[in-house]
């Protein structure tokens, strides 16, 4: 009988991220278990690179979402009036609050001390390439394991005028994944096929979403309007673009049936990368949509637990605990 491969893929999205977050916590809830326990492999971009890092680590999703409810207003406060003007010319936040909270957060674990296969996407500024951080799941992925799991999250989630770029020691500068694969579904399959070989048709995904708003268009399509009024909405409609052939790449490798996309539609302007005041809503819309989603994810995904992962290299630099920031007190986990 044919081995089921489940992937968990997870999307960018800023504070958003409180949503997917929301619904993975709900889901361990329901059946007691970590969620990893259930997924082969796990890929994320951006907001959904840093839960897929802490997913890795042994972090349950309920302490992840504790990480965004109490340290989002941290790293996406200030003046509203300050951050515009600082966003015409600069990016919109300084790094250093998302670099401490993450250093609290993963301490100085590295990526190769995750549980399960990862991958997480960023983009090289230099060459203009993209940049895939991978768990030794192939004896090809020689160096990225021994990266601090805090430098993956910085270099994933480095979105263009929100954040600075991400300048690794090497001297390499990254940026948000975002750019190429906010949506990282189609390169989560595709990495499942020529990487570790999988049957396509073996593998059962689950994508979530960090909500959508489908792009707008009226009068303007009748019009051929120029830079002063496209710059502003081409960014929605490329990551509208980019989601869709990311989730129909998926489908036609792995079959339509084997997808679940979870990304319930908003209205405009309702969610925003760095809209801390709709976290509660965020959280509420997960623990929903969770609920009804709760028997497909269970028929698909949650039947027996995977196989435990063995990396091709052993991880370097482990390290016996690290830091969690939950709401009640700062504790120590030790896996």
């Amino acid at each position: 009988m044919q081995q089921i491969r489940r992937i968990l893929s997870i999307d960018g999205g800023g504070i958003k991220g409180v949503f997917p977050a929301s619904f993975l916590a709900t889901v361990e809830d329901t059946i007691g278990d970590r969620i990893t326990n259930y997924f082969d492999l796990i890929v994320g971009t951006s907001t959904g690179g840093i839960i897929a890092l802490g997913l890795g680590l042994g972090l349950s999703s309920a302490e992840i979402l504790s990480f965004y409810e109490e340290l989002g207003p941290e790293i996406f406060g200030g003046n509203r009036f300050l951050k515009a003007l600082r966003h015409l010319i600069f990016s919109k936040y300084n790094d250093k609050p998302l670099r401490e909270a993450l250093e609290r957060h993963f301490g100085n674990r590295t990526l190769g001390e995750s549980k399960t296969r990862l991958v997480i996407p960023a983009m090289n500024l230099d060459t203009g390439e993209a940049h895939l951080y991978k768990t030794a799941h192939n004896r090809k992925n020689e160096r990225d394991y021994r990266q601090l799991a805090v430098t993956v999250a910085l270099a994933t989630s480095a979105a263009p005028t929100y954040f600075p770029s991400h300048q690794e020691t090497s001297g390499l500068a990254l940026i948000d994944g975002g750019i190429w694969a906010n949506n990282p579904t189609a390169c989560a399959v595709i990495e499942a096929i020529t990487n570790l070989d999988w049957d396509a048709k073996s593998l059962r995904v689950l994508s979530l979403g960090c909500t959508t708003c489908p792009p707008h268009v009226g009068w303007e399509k009748w019009m051929p309007l120029g830079q002063l009024y496209w710059a502003s909405r081409s960014i929605d409609l490329f990551m509208s673009g980019q989601s869709s052939s990311s989730i129909g790449t998926a489908k036609l490798f792995a079959g339509e049936e084997n997808v679940l996309r979870i990304d319930p539609p908003a209205t405009r302007g309702r969610f925003t990368l760095d809209g801390i005041k709709a976290i509660s809503c965020l959280k509420g819309l997960g623990v929903s949509e969770a609920r009804k989603a709760l028997s497909k994810v269970r028929e698909m995904f949650l039947t027996h637990p995977a196989p435990t992962f063995e990396p091709c290299y052993p991880a370097i630099g482990s390290t016996t605990s690290h830091i969690v920031i939950s709401k009640d007190v700062t504790k120590f986990i030790h896996q």
